[in-house]
């Protein structure tokens, strides 16, 4: 389907955002760090804080409750302005280092999202999937959030560094 960013794949610092199918979306990039460094950065409340919000749109991040286990569950709430959003699901799977697999429920087009830390010699290949149950689910995903996951996980591989001892 269409590109809508444009990289090498698996080129480090690049991102890769690709509709798959008109209910599916797919991000890959490749970080500079062991996948157990990117899943703690994906798994601790505090590392998380630092890197999920896109700098610059003006939105904050009020609360971050993870319980990233399988069966767990997360809470996010975000400000812009006066204005409040919260953000939940649960944790279908999830496998230390390798994978996270939750649910986005705050809206009956919530997708079930699944990261993957795949170790490629001492990097990390990070791919995002999300599949909506409907088109128009994805089709807003692309005007909001998605459109934030390059900037997002460039904050990520700011931190990374950070963390590494």
């Amino acid at each position: 389907m269409d590109q809508q960013a444009t990289s090498h794949p698996f080129a480090p610092n690049r991102t890769e955002v690709e509709r798959t199918s008109d209910r599916e979306l797919v991000v890959t990039r490749l970080f500079d760090a062991p996948p157990r460094l990117v899943f703690r950065a994906w798994s601790d409340p505090e590392l998380f804080r630092r890197w999920w919000v896109p700098q610059g749109i003006g939105l904050q991040l009020l609360a971050c409750e993870l319980d990233v286990r399988t069966g767990g569950g997360y809470r996010l709430v975000f400000a812009m302005g006066e204005d409040s959003m919260a953000f939940h699901g649960k944790y279908l799977s999830v496998a230390p280092d390798e994978r996270i697999v939750w649910t986005n429920e705050e809206e009956e087009d919530g997708a079930v999202t699944t990261v993957t830390f795949e170790d490629r010699g001492g990097q990390t290949l990070l791919t995002f999937h999300e599949i909506y149950p409907t088109s128009e689910g994805l089709e807003e995903a692309m005007k909001g959030s998605a459109a934030g996951l390059p900037t997002q996980l460039d904050q990520l591989a700011e931190l990374l560094p950070t963390i590494a001892g």
